[in-house]
């Protein structure tokens, strides 16, 4: 019977030369050639020989490959197709669904995930608590990205030219008092919202109702989607737009899980 492995135990349980290909594996993929082998040798600290078999070994399977003669390595055709075969089968429902599940159990809120189309938000996934004060949005229900928490929290992980490129020359609809009816006045929301880390609304797309949503990034740092929590404005009201807060920490974290899931990596801005 398979138990689970303790912290403790998992290092009893590694085997040194995959830790070996796979710290060498790291080393060339930040873009270190490895045209010196003693070099090398050293700043991993493995032997140089058993350095010489991992590299024909590694390149024999086309996980690595030599750029040119004498110029080093890099990674190869099969490590490539290997990682896109790894992140195309983390789907975006996949992972955010049961974090979706815990957000809306948490937050006592019902939870969405939506994607861009066009200038639009699309739901893709909902889920309700158990409680009479959810929201009527479905799979399916299309939002105007610039008026929705989830589209502007897409948005807000978009440049401004691109924002510009996908507003131009249309005319926006106005929902509430909120509502901002110009190609600049989208780019200051999302200047805002990218400032405080989530799209926060008081009303904004419906009078009542509140909402909080951040960006969910893939492994190239693009917005894949967004995660958003809504339920009575008196829970955002009572909460405030300030950068701290339980909404706002739960629905960024699950949106950094699930953006870590697709592959992203943080980095330093």
């Amino acid at each position: 019977m398979m138990r689970d492995v303790t912290e403790k135990e998992s290092t009893s349980y590694s085997v040194p030369p995959v830790e070996r290909a796979l710290s060498l594996l790291r080393h060339i993929g930040s873009g270190r050639r490895c045209r010196n082998l003693s070099t090398t040798s050293k700043e991993l600290g493995i032997n140089r020989t058993t350095l010489i078999r991992l590299i024909h070994t590694l390149e024999a399977n086309r996980m690595i490959e030599q750029i040119e003669e004498g110029a080093g390595y890099r990674l190869g055709p099969a490590l490539i197709s290997l990682a896109a075969q790894a992140i195309h089968g983390r789907d975006i429902v996949q992972v955010c669904q049961p974090l979706l599940a815990e957000l809306a159990r948490t937050t006592g809120m019902s939870a969405h995930l939506g994607i861009l189309d066009g200038i639009d938000l699309v739901y893709l996934v909902h889920e309700a608590p158990r409680t009479h004060l959810v929201s009527n949005m479905r799979p399916g229900s299309r939002l105007s990205a610039h008026t929705s928490s989830g589209g502007r929290a897409i948005l807000s992980e978009m440049s401004d030219d691109d924002i510009r490129a996908l507003f131009g020359g249309v005319e926006l609809r106005k929902l509430t008092e909120k509502t901002p009816l110009t190609v600049e006045a989208v780019l200051e929301q999302a200047q805002q919202d990218r400032q405080l880390g989530v799209a926060w609304s008081e009303g904004n797309f419906e009078a009542g109702i509140g909402s909080c949503a951040a960006a969910v990034l893939d492994h190239e740092a693009r917005p894949a989607g967004a995660i958003n929590v809504s339920g009575p404005v008196s829970r955002f009201t009572e909460e405030g737009s300030g950068p701290e807060g339980a909404i706002k920490d739960a629905v960024r974290s699950a949106a950094q899980q699930a953006s870590m899931a697709l592959g992203y990596v943080a980095r330093a801005r």
